[in-house]
């Protein structure tokens, strides 16, 4: 029976075998009152690894960017973001539901970065009139680019010359960090605080983690509570975090190679469009008219081949695919553009 090949997103990953067994075996307590073991081995062994002083495990990425902008932010104030970024776009509004904190989105690049002259123009003056400007947030990896890491120490430089502090939403850092060959910490030592997602390519069911000095991590903790954060014998869960974090990251090496092979074997058909960029990761996009994009996710969906359709089509690979699924979509792909 042909499996489901799922390439809607890296979200969709589910835990291996040991590391379901990491979950059985975890030791837990009541977080809340900071006795569980597992959390706080998950925090230690994450700020250790990206190189802070503290760490915050958090329901989500969503959650952990909300309590880090809370964090950094107070009402009235202002932080910078992409136009296209998830801490803007895709997180319900809600530094600014709950924080009243205003969002002041920008236009990304074509290779993914903030043109730092747009956001010295974004700057609010100091005046009664505007919004305290406070943060400037940044994405690795954004619509699947690795961020230049020679932008990463402009932008530190810059945020520090403007008294801006600088947050990552790190969601496929360890994405970008298998892309460049780098150590974590050649990317994170820029920021003031990073997000970093567990439950994607990491192939973790839940989870993210918020990286910070400890007052931060501290503010961050109090904003969780007030979130909905705070859980209890959440070791069964941060047990997966730390099997990812010790399994998963070399293997994303896998993901970009197969995305790569997508994008390669795509581009030969001059009725679609595919775009290739060399800091590109575990994402293809492909372009095509939109009628016909769902129409080809619907003739995928009969193969049991999953993508989410649109006037860009995104790809995405991960541990649940492997090389041969990735041929398997390539002649069905073939197919429905042979007979339609």
């Amino acid at each position: 029976m042909q499996k489901v090949i799922d390439l809607r997103s890296d979200t969709v990953t589910k835990p291996s075998t040991g590391m379901r067994q990491a979950m059985v075996e975890a030791e837990v307590g009541d977080d809340v009152y900071g006795d569980d073991p597992t959390v706080n081995k998950l925090e230690s062994l994450t700020a250790d690894l990206l190189g802070f002083e503290a760490a915050l495990f958090t329901a989500s990425g969503t959650q952990a960017n909300l309590v880090g902008i809370l964090s950094h932010c107070g009402r009235g104030d202002e932080y910078i973001v992409g136009q296209q970024a998830h801490t803007y776009k895709y997180e319900a509004g809600g530094a600014a539901v709950f924080g009243s904190i205003q969002p002041q989105p920008i236009e990304f690049e074509p290779d993914s970065t903030l043109d730092l002259q747009k956001v010295a123009d974004k700057i609010k003056p100091d005046d009664f009139h505007f919004a305290k400007t406070r943060l400037l947030c940044l994405e690795n990896t954004q619509n699947g680019k690795a961020l230049p890491i020679e932008y990463l120490s402009k932008a530190h430089a810059f945020t520090r010359a403007n008294n801006l502090s600088l947050h990552l939403d790190g969601a496929r850092l360890m994405n970008a960090v298998v892309k460049q060959g780098v150590e974590v910490q050649t990317i994170t030592k820029y920021f003031d605080s990073v997000s970093l997602c567990l439950s994607k390519g990491l192939g973790a069911p839940v989870g993210s983690v918020l990286c910070g000095s400890h007052s931060f991590i501290d503010k961050a903790r109090r904003w969780r509570k007030m979130a909905g954060g705070g859980m209890r014998q959440a070791g069964i869960l941060a047990a997966a975090g730390i099997y990812a974090l010790q399994n998963n990251i070399e293997r994303l090496a896998e993901d970009h190679d197969h995305a790569t092979i997508l994008s390669a074997e795509l581009s030969t058909h001059s009725n679609l469009r595919v775009e290739i960029d060399p800091a590109q990761t575990n994402m293809t996009f492909i372009t095509m008219e939109e009628t016909r994009a769902t129409e080809l996710a619907s003739f995928l969906a009969e193969k049991k081949v999953l993508i989410s359709p649109g006037k860009v089509t995104r790809l995405v690979t991960h541990l649940g695919v492997k090389r041969e699924d990735i041929d398997y979509t390539l002649q069905q792909v073939e197919e429905f553009l042979r007979s339609n």
